[in-house]
């Protein structure tokens, strides 16, 4: 395989994941771990990527407040527009983090009444400066990739509460596996942010569904809205129409 072909499937799979382990290259791309990092190390001079230990992150999601370019940024806002209805005066609503959050975040309506708890500080910000909702971070160690809090901590508090929405995202989403991650300490906060809550929305872009990571997050009888920039009536959501509410 080719330099080029290489980079341009590091490049993708950072979009979609926001994230990529030199491991897993190692074996999508089927050569050496030196291999790997030399290409890693060459996206990041060129200003594609960022280097962290053990792989690399995403540009868009590492510096969010600088509005760098955002992989599928009309589509996520797209979803979020979708999402924004399931808001309504006086719910307690549970927030993960990521881009489609952070279009979300940015779209909560100004006068609105309730309680906003969120796992992710950017998310916090985002709605605190834009609206009236009483806005919580659920605090701990911040991930230095996601930029949300985990640990302990984390879900100890959110085990504490009794929401009425959560919105989560989703890095693979499959008939047979549910939702998955690859994170071990993210799996277990959206673990517990589901379980938190009453109903809850997954929003992902249209390359998620039918992708599976490592780690399951539950199945989806677990959820109760897919929401994608698709139509509902979409072939491609077809089979998920049978488990969960598509919008």
């Amino acid at each position: 395989m080719l330099q080029e072909e290489r980079h341009h499937i590091i490049i993708n799979q950072i979009n979609l994941h926001h994230k990529v382990i030199t491991t897993d290259l190692c074996k999508l791309l089927k050569v050496s771990p030196d291999t790997v990092r030399r290409d890693l190390s060459e996206l990041e001079n060129n200003g594609k990527i960022i280097k962290v230990h053990g792989g690399a992150i995403s540009r868009s999601f590492h510096l969010p407040f600088q509005q760098p370019e955002i992989y599928a940024r009309e589509e996520k806002k797209e979803i979020a527009k979708k999402a924004l209805p399931l808001i309504k005066d006086g719910m307690v609503i549970l927030g993960a983090g990521g881009t489609i959050m952070l279009e979300l975040a940015r779209m909560i309506p100004k006068n609105l009444k309730g309680h906003f708890f969120t796992v992710s500080p950017l998310v916090a910000l985002e709605i605190a400066q834009r609206s009236t909702v009483q806005v919580i971070l659920v605090g701990g160690q911040v991930s230095p990739d996601s930029y949300i809090c985990t640990g302990a901590p984390v879900v100890s508090q959110l085990a504490e509460l009794k929401a009425d929405l959560c919105f989560i995202g989703a890095n693979g989403f499959s008939v047979k596996e549910g939702i998955t991650d690859y994170d071990w300490e993210v799996v277990q906060v959206k673990k517990a942010l589901i379980k938190s809550a009453s109903r809850t929305a997954v929003l992902t872009i249209e390359e998620k569904p039918d992708t599976v990571q490592k780690l399951q997050v539950c199945s989806l009888q677990s959820i109760d809205y897919l929401i994608t920039a698709l139509r509902p009536g979409d072939k491609k959501l077809a089979r998920y129409s049978k488990f969960v509410e598509i919008l």
